[in-house]
């Protein structure tokens, strides 16, 4: 028996197919589906290169219609009309900036929608003015750009000329001259001090070893925070009173700037004297029970009648709540025989051994 093949249903259903297929890709181009549009009058008052019927229609960026037809200005042959078709909700205003932008690598145009607070008057015809040279791509406002390169080169031909020639006669000059630049520019140098910089020589302050057995030992925590001193003391220079020119110091440096170096050495010290009940630097600590405050009076080489270093503190051991709990005046000093970088450092070595020893015995009597 022979099968008659249902050769209408098969066709309706291949058309409804490709109807539906249609409808998708239409529904997905415009990004709105078949819903409700609006169509509003848009004038170009320039070229608008590359826009078809057909080409999207963003507002703030988002796809909200599409061009539906172009046509020449009838009155002025330099404008082009276009309609465009929007979905209904997009808010067109009377003053909704109008421009031309160009996506992609390939610079498809789009017509692109922007702001606007003006509402129009209900029942008159919305027409949008794009803005002047809207139309223009990157490549033609390159060429205008160009062009206008081009016309000031051209009307400044002659003073250009003479301003190379200038320039040629100088370089010349500078290349028959060189000898003499560099032997000027040396003799500045020479005068400014300029020129490759001396080494610097770094000097240390030596914790003193030998401070005894413990006799006593601190019975609460203690932080030693930075010691305070005026803006000259805070340097890693070595200072002289009353101050003057010592070449012999002009590479010296201490190791650190004065205030940390007598803190790192007070530390030091301590530690030297009982390691268990040691101090630390007060961000290493957190809250203490008390703390030793160091204010720096002098550190200095003093050059009035005999030649000696000094060292003066001011010291004061405060608790949690702030109150002093006890205060001294630290004071040593030491004979300078000889006024040069490795003599001082040895005396003052030996005044911050005494400085050391009296601090430490305070403080564990204090505390």
């Amino acid at each position: 028996m022979e099968t008659r093949a249902p050769y209408a249903l098969i066709g309706a259903f291949v058309l409804a197919a490709i109807l539906a297929v249609f409808g998708f890709v239409y529904w997905l181009n415009n990004t709105g589906g078949v819903g409700p549009r609006t169509s509003y009058h848009v004038q170009f008052q320039g070229p608008v290169p590359g826009l078809l019927v057909g080409a999207g229609v963003l507002f703030n960026g988002i796809r909200v219609g599409e061009v539906t037809q172009l046509d020449l200005a009838p009155d002025n042959p330099r404008f082009v009309n276009a309609t465009i078709a929007v979905a209904s909700t997009t808010p067109v205003r009377a003053d909704t900036r109008v421009g031309l932008d160009f996506q992609g690598l390939t610079g498809v145009p789009v017509v692109t929608l922007e702001g606007g607070m003006i509402v129009a008057r209900s029942g008159e015809p919305l027409t949008l003015i794009a803005e002047a040279g809207a139309g223009q791509s990157m490549t033609q406002a390159a060429r205008d750009a160009l062009r206008r390169v081009d016309t000031v080169l051209e009307d400044n031909s002659g003073p250009l000329k003479d301003t190379i020639a200038n320039l040629k006669t100088f370089s010349d000059g500078l290349a028959r001259n060189t000898g003499k630049i560099d032997g000027i520019l040396a003799g500045l140098e020479k005068m400014t001090g300029g020129g490759t910089p001396a080494q610097k020589v770094t000097y240390d302050l030596r914790t003193p070893k030998d401070l005894g057995p413990p006799g006593k030992t601190l019975s609460a925590s203690l932080a030693i925070p930075e010691p305070t001193a005026v803006a000259m003391l805070q340097s890693q220079r070595m200072l002289f009173a009353p101050s003057g020119d010592n070449p012999g110091f002009a590479d010296f440096l201490w190791a650190d700037s004065i205030p940390k170096l007598l803190q790192a050495r007070l530390i030091d010290s301590f530690e030297n004297y009982d390691i268990a009940h040691a101090p630390l630097r007060t961000t290493d600590l957190g809250q203490a029970d008390y703390q030793l405050l160091i204010d720096i009076r002098r550190f200095r080489i003093a050059m009035e009648g005999e030649t000696r270093v000094e060292i003066g503190l001011s010291a004061r051991i405060v608790d949690k709540t702030g109150k002093v709990v006890a205060s001294r005046l630290v004071e040593a000093s030491e004979k300078l025989d000889k006024v040069e970088p490795a003599a001082a450092v040895a005396a003052f070595d030996a005044a911050f051994a005494r400085i050391a020893r009296e601090l430490i015995g305070w403080t564990v009597q204090a505390v």
